[in-house]
């Protein structure tokens, strides 16, 4: 875990075209959180972003349609920081948000990158997993969040301060597959945290543009996939049936989440006898759980 002692686009721009820098809210679609400065610093560079000097509880760099958030260590700071960039600059449907920083490990390679598929927050005990609805560039693994720095690496998970908190906030704001974490190896057994300078997790992040660049590209074309103008079958289905208005929330995320894990495919299923929006959700439910989905 952590302890201190002390521009171009071509992926990006190619899936997803720039938008006016204009302040509205279709203008930012792809949210990158990261807990530190120096985890910052290579990717407001990399993007050419600019600080918003107005903005004074978080740091927040922007440059549509990247808009990259400071939030300060540990989970409270991660969530508030994901809470507060999205009542902001959120309104895009389909957000893509990422938390990329660093980890510790008990063996990992010191720069190794990681796309993480499991989250164990030790805290609560309670397990996420962020369905990977594209090829990763990078291996994949599990983390354990745990509220201060884990220095024992006495298990087989990467550790950190807060993928749990991000993970379980993002995805109020989108869709499940769109909330993403990245983590580089910065710590481990033969090369404890007392190590960790701030240039050093700098150097680390910026090793790794491409791949962030990467993930980012393929979570933005995902996003353009599933952002549908209000879908024929969500008005046939509210004027069929009575959905409350937390109800209809949730009827356009599973519908979302079906096109994000089809490709766009017809949804079969059979709607004959039900008779309110609550069975019509349940069986949505059902059929996409069943749902056979192989990368």
């Amino acid at each position: 875990m952590r302890s201190f002692k002390n521009g171009r686009l071509p992926a990006l721009a190619e899936s997803f075209p720039s938008l006016p820098e204009t302040r509205h809210d279709d203008c930012y679609r792809l949210f990158i959180y990261a807990a530190l400065p120096c985890e910052a610093k290579p990717l407001t560079e990399h993007f050419k972003l600019r600080k918003e000097t107005a903005v004074k509880p978080f740091d927040v760099h922007v440059r549509p349609p990247v808009c990259l958030t400071v939030t300060g260590l540990g989970p409270c700071a991660m969530a508030a920081g994901v809470a507060y960039s999205q009542a902001l600059y959120g309104g895009a449907e389909n957000p893509v948000l990422i938390n990329v920083g660093i980890a510790g490990h008990q063996h990992h390679a010191v720069g190794s990158l990681f796309l993480i598929d499991k989250i164990l927050d030790a805290g609560s005990g309670r397990c996420f997993y962020p369905p990977l609805a594209f090829s990763p560039p990078c291996a994949t693994g599990s983390i354990r969040t745990a509220p201060k720095p884990q220095l024992a690496y006495d298990h087989a998970d990467l550790c950190d301060m807060e993928a749990a908190a991000f993970y379980e906030t993002a995805i109020r704001f989108t869709s499940a597959e769109l909330v993403q974490c990245l983590k580089i190896i910065s710590d481990n057994r033969s090369h404890p945290s007392d190590r960790i300078t701030p240039q050093a997790v700098s150097a680390l992040i910026a090793a790794h543009l491409g791949a962030i660049e990467t993930v980012s590209a393929k979570l933005l074309r995902l996003a353009a996939s599933i952002t549908f103008p209000e879908s024929r079958l969500m008005a046939e289905l509210t004027s069929r049936y009575h959905f409350t208005a937390n109800e209809r929330i949730q009827l356009r995320k599973q519908l979302q989440r079906w096109a994000c894990l089809t490709g766009g495919q017809a949804l079969d299923i059979d709607w004959s006898g039900l008779t309110k929006g609550k069975d019509v959700l349940q069986r949505l439910r059902q059929r996409i759980d069943n749902l056979e989905f192989r990368l």
